[in-house]
């Protein structure tokens, strides 16, 4: 991780946000919505997120994250988590005040053999890093 990125920025995040979506290819993933898990990392300026006020609105609010996603699945079937990962990072960065963001995605109940099955994704904002 760029060292600028930890000194002059905050990372807020959302672990183990789990929704029900229809994505996949496999034939019993096209018949129902699965579990998936999601992680998500927003890097935001460090100076413009310190509230003065202890209000809100100072801040960027996780309720954005969480709409963002659920936008995201509610508008059907995704075939691959790389499409929904890159989806949903472009449109957390459209946010005037985040930076850079890390999103993953993991399906746990794929493969009997695995714990999950994910993608990750991370991108800045050009000239943050």
């Amino acid at each position: 991780m760029n060292e600028s990125l930890l000194l002059n920025y905050r990372r807020l995040f959302l672990r183990g946000f789990t929704v029900q979506a229809h994505i996949g290819i496999h034939d019993f993933e096209l018949q129902a919505a699965q579990r998936l898990i999601l992680d998500v990392d927003l890097y935001v300026s460090f100076a413009g997120t310190s509230p003065k006020d202890d209000r809100i609105d100072e801040v960027v609010d996780y309720d954005f994250v969480r709409a963002v996603v659920h936008a995201r699945i509610a508008q059907g079937h995704i075939n691959l988590q790389e499409t929904l990962c890159d989806d949903i990072l472009t449109r957390l960065l459209e946010h005037t005040g985040v930076m850079a963001a890390r999103v993953s995605t993991r399906k746990p109940d794929v493969y009997p053999d695995c714990d999950a099955v994910g993608v990750e994704v991370f991108r800045a904002k050009p000239g943050v890093l």
